[in-house]
């Protein structure tokens, strides 16, 4: 493993502990998510919904998602680490518990009980496999990019591949004032590829069969 990847690894590990601490003292209700989610339904409940900003992409799939990224992710848009600012106003009207709950929701919202492929769908071609061997993607995604090795860690198989992209850019361009998300671990990883290349990375990943999807929501609560 590169310098890179071990100082990222060694952040990567301390972030992870850290959080677990404090989602130990938060216990997500998945009823209690049931009635905390109209915020959610407008843009995550629409099959195939685009964002407008910072570019033109599908929303992404969060039904079928580890309860504990999505309770982070929310956590991070509160804290500013993330800066998309439809979500920080979300997140700002959410406490600690709102967000357990919410994420407790969506972990389970559309489960089938089917256990996600250990093996990829499909293998990547000579060029994205490089590039994932570069970006060590595996070693936080886990097989298949749908088994992260701790669940802070987001799910990504199947994920739409433009939010991917946009996503990965967000980590590249970690400062943007309107856009950005810091994350030392993902901006390490982001900052070492080309635009061209994390969006070939992104189309791969979205490709493969995964957990996550979209349920619909037949009205707004």
């Amino acid at each position: 493993m590169n310098k890179l990847l071990t100082s990222v690894f060694a952040v990567a590990v301390a972030s992870v502990t850290a959080f677990s601490v404090q989602a130990q003292e938060v216990k997500g209700d998945a009823k209690a998510g049931e009635t905390k989610i109209a915020m959610c339904i407008g843009c995550h409940g629409i099959q195939g919904y685009q964002a407008t900003f910072p570019e033109v992409y599908k929303v992404p799939k969060i039904s079928g998602q580890g309860a504990k990224y999505i309770a982070s992710s929310l956590a991070a848009y509160k804290k500013g680490d993330r800066k998309h600012p439809t979500m920080r106003g979300i997140a700002d009207s959410l406490s600690d518990q709102d967000m357990a709950d919410v994420a407790a929701y969506y972990e389970q919202s559309g489960q089938t009980g089917a256990a996600a492929a250990a093996k990829a769908s499909r293998e990547p071609n000579t060029q994205v496999a490089e590039l994932l061997k570069k970006g060590a993607c595996v070693s936080c995604h886990g097989e298949n990019f749908a088994k992260p090795i701790d669940p802070s860690y987001p799910k990504i198989a199947g994920q739409y591949g433009d939010y991917l992209y946009a996503t990965l850019k967000a980590y590249k361009n970690d400062t943007h004032h309107t856009w950005g998300r810091a994350n030392p671990v993902m901006g390490g990883v982001a900052k070492q590829f080309s635009n061209n290349e994390l969006k070939a990375l992104a189309t791969y990943v979205a490709s493969l069969d995964g957990d996550l999807k979209t349920v619909p929501q037949s009205r707004f609560r």
